[in-house]
């Protein structure tokens, strides 16, 4: 359980963070813009969510929401070559299961859209341009985290979960859309 009694510490003064081992590191890190990223998304989708009307919708991003607490705590646990990544009592860890759940809801989600005949314009409903930027953040976010991964030792399931969950949230803006019915299509050189 998190207890937290003071939200200032001072010990990042110097441009550093910790790291769950302990560690510190600098906060412009490759690791921490990574873990930035996944902060911004999270914040982003709770916005959406004050959009979103259906409550089974509202459910399965407060789940989403979690997991990324989850991919938050896991980039900020360092991992060396060779790790298995398994989760424990005292390390977080992304699991199959959670890359697993957001394929799920992918395939359930998708088989209910109209067919896409051209590129989609992020718009629509109020509900559906928001969880559209919440997918461009997603987007950015896997570029940090893959960046990172470059760098040092990532859970792979990490990057698989923030992956599939760009492609989700791609098709929740389109369901948000009536089904794909509302989606604004891109008509390729309709401006020259």
């Amino acid at each position: 359980m998190v207890k937290l009694n003071k939200i200032y510490t001072k010990t990042g003064d110097d441009g550093t963070t910790g790291l769950v081992d302990g560690s510190r590191i600098a906060k412009n890190d490759a690791r921490m813009a990574a873990i930035g990223d996944v902060d911004e998304l999270n914040s982003f989708l709770g916005s959406a969510i004050c959009e979103i009307t259906d409550d089974r919708l509202v459910k399965t991003l407060r789940v989403i929401q979690n997991d990324l607490f989850d991919l938050g705590a896991d980039l900020a646990t360092p991992a060396k070559e060779g790790d298995d990544f398994a989760p424990s009592e005292m390390v977080l860890r992304v699991v199959p299961a959670q890359v697993d759940r957001l394929e799920t809801e992918i395939d359930a989600s998708n088989a209910d859209l109209e067919p896409l005949t051209s590129f989609i314009l992020p718009g629509g409903s109020k509900a559906a341009a928001a969880v559209h930027c919440a997918r461009a953040i997603a987007r950015r976010t896997e570029r940090t985290c893959v960046a990172a991964a470059q760098e040092l030792t990532i859970n792979p399931q990490a990057l698989a979960y923030i992956n599939r969950l760009s492609d989700y949230l791609f098709v929740l803006g389109r369901a948000l859309n009536g089904g794909g019915k509302d989606d604004i299509l891109w008509v390729p050189g309709a401006s020259r």
